[in-house]
């Protein structure tokens, strides 16, 4: 039996049944996970500091790869310090129509957005420049756009579909302009890949029109931010989404990873067994096949959506199991989905 250890970040709010989740599954998996927990709740930051982020920065360069579950933003965002002090340059949201779910949106979706994680209008709070006036600097990098240009196109080889880059690049002339102009760079080793640039806004109602014609879509940071959450929604909730993110050797190779569900710490379900763990289980089996357990991620992501799909799911998308019995569920199908 494969071994890996995996470092786990602990949370706030719902955190807790996130993690039970995940270890009662990782238990059932044919594959042994050896998680080393680090407590970033609220409580924990305020009583430790800035040496409680040290352990945990030393812990994800020493294992190379994370799982995090949400954390309240207080006195400084966890996310935004383990992104700079890891570097993690590229951001991955796979979102695709999930079967058993009641959605305004009818048609089929598979899209994984590619994410610069880091600078876009984010980098910089801003500045009033008198009481009616105010400003902030944007700032957009080589580097991290090609790393997330080749992430995109390599996982567009895995997948078999074309590359869309988007962003507001005949607007932002500068700076979109320099990522359109870095990925397109990166275009040119996989002459044999479809790729085509469409202007942000052109590609909201694209993909709301016509979902069959998109599948990696690579962009700077907030459009990425926009366009993930904007997806969510339209397969039934902004909960259902797992999250990873990359850092890079100079030669593009990955050297860290942490994956995570996209959803809050939800602190007025927390303890009451009603958090759907769907997005953690996701990202679980996201995180299984960047380890190199391919079958067994699949086999977990089948189980997982199997069971939404037969419409044993937690309350929130129409269900009526706790917690606790959707895990219960998920397991019982793991063992045939490992035999598929």
């Amino acid at each position: 039996m494969n071994s890996y250890t995996v470092v786990e970040l602990l949370g706030d709010g719902i955190s807790a049944e996130l993690s039970e989740a995940v270890h009662t599954v990782a238990s059932k998996l044919p594959c042994r996970l050896n998680f080393v927990p680090v407590d970033l709740s609220d409580e924990n930051r305020r009583l430790r500091g800035e040496v409680l982020f040290n352990e945990a920065e030393a812990l994800m360069r020493e294992h190379k790869v994370s799982l995090k579950y949400p954390t309240a933003t207080t006195v400084e965002s966890p996310n935004k310090v383990l992104r700079e002090r890891c570097q993690f340059h590229v951001i991955h949201r796979p979102v695709c129509t999930i079967p058993g779910i009641d959605t305004n949106f009818t048609q089929k979706l598979d899209i994984d957005v590619i994410r610069i994680a880091t600078g876009g209008t984010y980098e910089d709070v801003g500045r009033r420049i008198g009481p009616d006036t105010a400003v902030s600097l944007r700032v957009i990098e080589r580097g991290p756009s090609r790393h997330a240009a080749y992430f995109a196109f390599k996982l567009a080889m895995v997948r078999g579909t074309g590359v869309v880059s988007t962003s507001k690049y005949t607007i932002q002339q500068a700076t979109d302009g320099l990522f359109e102009e870095a990925v397109g760079e990166v275009a040119r080793d996989y002459p044999s890949m479809d790729y085509r640039s469409e202007l942000f806004d052109a590609l909201l109602a694209g993909i709301i029109m016509h979902p069959e014609r998109y599948g990696v879509i690579v962009c700077p940071n907030e459009y990425g931010d926009f366009l993930s959450d904007c997806a969510c929604g339209l397969i039934g909730s902004v909960g259902l989404g797992d999250s990873a993110s990359y850092a890079f050797e100079d030669n593009g190779q990955v050297k860290l990873a942490m994956f995570d569900p996209s959803g809050g710490t939800a602190p007025d379900i927390a303890g009451q067994n009603l958090a759907n763990p769907t997005a953690a289980l996701l990202a679980m089996a996201n995180m299984l096949r960047h380890l190199g357990e391919a079958s067994t991620s699949q086999a977990l992501r089948r189980a997982t959506l199997a069971a939404i799909e037969a419409g044993d799911s937690t309350a929130d998308i129409g269900g009526s199991l706790g917690t606790r019995e959707f895990t219960a569920t998920v397991c019982a199908g793991l063992g045939e989905a490992c035999r598929t």
